[in-house]
């Protein structure tokens, strides 16, 4: 089995909504600022970010993106490997991915949102050196109520 990491493609950007779908739905709802970005990936580009998409076995099966934000500050945002390619490391893969990306960029800050009830992601986050702290901001997700913060390798 085969896997590879697609970036900025837009002929899967439809992957990007019916992905990241799949478990809003079952976990949460659909936010409206969760629609925009979701219908609207190419838009995360425009904006100086990063759309991934995990293919394997030629099947998109994951996607995550960078959130380009101000200056050389990023957000992991809606990252989701399908339900049945789960457990195989795919996330891993994605993560590395996001971070190498990082890294070649430049980038100096990078954080991310994510709810408490995740507890499988928020171990993943943890194993790439996401640390929880107090989220300096307000959200725009209602869901939201676990900040990380990259600590670099």
């Amino acid at each position: 089995m085969s896997s590879q990491i697609v970036i900025n493609d837009p002929k899967m950007a439809p992957y990007f909504k019916t992905l990241n779908l799949a478990w809003l739905t079952k976990y949460f709802v659909v936010e409206p600022i969760d629609e925009q970005v979701l219908s609207h990936p190419e838009q995360l580009i425009e904006k100086g970010g990063f759309v991934f998409y995990l293919l394997h076995n030629e099947d998109v099966v994951g996607c995550c993106a960078l959130k380009h934000h101000d200056n050389s500050c990023f957000e992991l945002t809606k990252m989701a490997v399908d339900e049945a390619f789960q457990g195989l490391g795919l996330g891993k893969k994605l993560m590395q991915a996001c971070l190498k990306q990082f890294d070649e960029i430049g980038g100096d800050f990078l954080y991310l949102e994510t709810n408490s009830q995740l507890t499988t992601a928020i171990k993943l986050y943890e194993q790439f050196n996401f640390k929880a702290c107090d989220c300096p901001f307000d959200t725009p997700y209602q869901r939201a109520d676990y900040y990380m913060e990259w600590q670099g390798n």
